[in-house]
């Protein structure tokens, strides 16, 4: 059991990352990134989303049958999507605003149907959970250092308007990176998260490279051969 929980956990944080090696959901990963906060928020929802959807399509996976699973899963992830829709709008509308489309975008986020198909619909209900979890923290943690990164670089500063998402006793948790930082545009614009993003692929592909019985590069799996 160790053994697998482990695995899953290699699997999400590092080794089958959804946005370093999956490289699945990069239109809300590049778009919401632009400060720590907002990555953050957007990386919750996902975990959520994930973790009950996963969970569901376990639980219910003998009872579906196979020529309509894929709509049964897709209404399952909308459905929480909803819910966590909903419940941002009502406690923490001020981000809600902000991430704006993005939040309901989660139904048509790949890896989250993906684990659903093919994890989560072949294994019981407590793996499902750990496999949404991982999977999860790997995408939101993309998304926290891609944010990072770019609030950095672009503000001079992080956990920017954190009481967005911490409430009014988070608001001076705002860090001054660089005290008279007049900002670097390109960092806040959309071809900074693409700059960003490679960066990390680079970073990641790197250590990668140095770890020993690791391959150099993360590569999709290769397709059956005919003949």
């Amino acid at each position: 059991m160790s053994d697998t929980v482990g695995g899953l956990a290699r699997e999400g944080l590092w080794s089958n990352n959804p946005g370093l090696v999956q490289l699945l959901g990069l239109c809300p990963l590049l778009a919401v990134s632009n400060t720590v906060v907002n990555a953050l928020g957007l990386g919750l929802a996902t975990i959520l989303v994930l973790m009950l959807s996963n969970t569901t399509v376990s639980l219910i996976r003998h009872g579906v049958r196979r020529e309509i699973r894929i709509p049964v899963f897709v209404l399952v992830i909308a459905s929480f999507v909803t819910v966590v829709e909903l419940s941002m709008n009502a406690w923490f509308h001020e981000l809600f605003l902000i991430l704006g489309i993005f939040i309901p975008l989660i139904v048509t986020n790949c890896a989250i149907l993906g684990r659903a198909e093919a994890y989560a619909s072949r294994n019981p209900p407590g793996l499902a959970a750990l496999d949404g979890l991982m999977m999860g923290l790997g995408f939101a943690g993309v998304l926290v250092a891609l944010g990072a990164f770019r609030e950095v670089l672009g503000q001079g500063t992080l956990f920017s308007q954190a009481e967005l998402l911490l409430g009014s006793a988070a608001s001076g948790l705002e860090l001054t990176v660089i005290p008279g930082y007049d900002g670097f545009l390109l960092a806040a614009l959309p071809p900074g998260a693409f700059i960003g993003l490679g960066l990390l692929l680079a970073l990641k592909n790197l250590i990668d490279q140095r770890r020993p019985g690791t391959h150099t590069m993360a590569q999709p799996a290769e397709a059956p051969q005919s003949g």
